[in-house]
């Protein structure tokens, strides 16, 4: 892949791909969000007036050092190291509800399936063009989320994006060695084995995941051999309003709070993909919630986490317990019934 870019391409200010070497992997460098209006948590300022050496801090450094940088003698003129690619696409946002107050739990059966309806519609329409079309929702302030009306966003791609394209060599390679998909076989090794599962109907399975990292992160599978979530049946979408209201009025049940996540669909390749044979994938939404000992107490994916392994704090089979246990009706159902 060369560095050529289009005429008028301005690194600061249009979205691009940039190769990390060190991870054979691509990030995506939008620096146009920078522009958004905010109106999400806003952190306390770092303090101004910290005292230049501290003798009650073990960490002061003795000395200061500065190093100077220089560019390697280059074979050609764009060098290997910095590539980069032209990345475009659609993005959109679709509220859920009129009202500010009402999230996916609290909202009706038949309201979360007109949801659903408009996501298979997107899919259709955005997935007819592009390879990788992303349904994903950043619920609370916690998880980045720059307006609190609920909503999600939907962004389709000219490209396969890292998470998607590790999952499909993944569950190819499953697919060659074992002749099934490997999260449709998953699913089943699930329903038998119980312990990791949330909520469950006749068509679908909420399970935390045996290698989840995330303290209450879920995994909804379809139980049939599903592709895309436009492959789903009028009973499937019904079923599926189901069954994340009750797994997400679990979530809020936990710690009695609005709980915060990013969450999003996964489904084989669109675009010019559709023609291929993607009978390795199957449909699914991953639920990565923050919160570990309360409402206001995260799990913090730093250090050792980010620089060498993550870690939980507790078993999926412990949170999958005790998300289980808690009650299918909202609290704050309960309290207005209480008043």
């Amino acid at each position: 892949m060369s560095g050529e870019q289009d005429v008028g391409f301005d690194a600061r200010e249009h979205q691009h791909l940039r190769y990390n070497p060190l991870r054979d992997s691509w990030v995506l460098v939008s620096a146009h969000r920078m522009k958004r209006p905010w109106a999400g948590q806003v952190e306390k300022p770092p303090e101004e007036h910290i005292p230049r050496y501290d003798p009650r801090n073990p960490l002061c450094p003795g000395n200061t050092r500065a190093n100077g940088e220089e560019n390697p003698d280059y074979e050609r003129h764009f060098h290997p190291l910095f590539r980069s690619k032209a990345a475009r696409g659609v993005c959109k946002v679709m509220c859920f509800h009129p009202w500010s107050d009402v999230t996916l739990p609290l909202m009706k059966k038949e309201e979360i399936v007109k949801v659903i309806d408009k996501w298979v519609d997107l899919v259709e329409e955005l997935g007819a063009t592009y390879p990788w079309v992303q349904i994903f929702e950043n619920k609370g302030a916690m998880m980045g989320c720059s307006n609190p009306h609920p909503h999600c966003q939907v962004w389709a791609s000219n490209f396969l994006p890292n998470e998607p394209a590790l999952s499909d060599r993944c569950q190819r390679a499953y697919y060659e060695k074992h002749g099934e998909p490997l999260l449709l076989e998953y699913a089943r090794q699930e329903a038998e084995k119980k312990e990791r599962v949330v909520v469950e109907s006749s068509d679908w399975l909420a399970v935390v995941p045996y290698w989840a990292t995330w303290p209450y992160q879920t995994l909804l599978l379809p139980r049939r051999h599903v592709l895309r979530i436009n492959d789903l049946t009028t009973e499937e979408r019904e079923g599926l309003a189901d069954i994340m209201k009750r797994l997400l009025t679990k979530y809020d049940n936990l710690f009695e709070v609005s709980f915060p996540y990013s969450m999003g669909w996964h489904g084989a390749p669109t675009g010019p993909h559709l023609k291929e044979d993607n009978s390795h994938w199957h449909l699914h939404a991953h639920y990565y919630p923050p919160l570990l000992r309360s409402a206001t107490v995260k799990k913090f994916m730093v250090g050792y986490e980010m620089l060498a392994q993550e870690q939980r704090d507790l078993t999926p089979e412990q949170a999958a317990e005790k998300l289980r246990n808690l009650p299918e009706e909202h609290y704050k159902t309960r309290q207005n019934q209480d008043k």
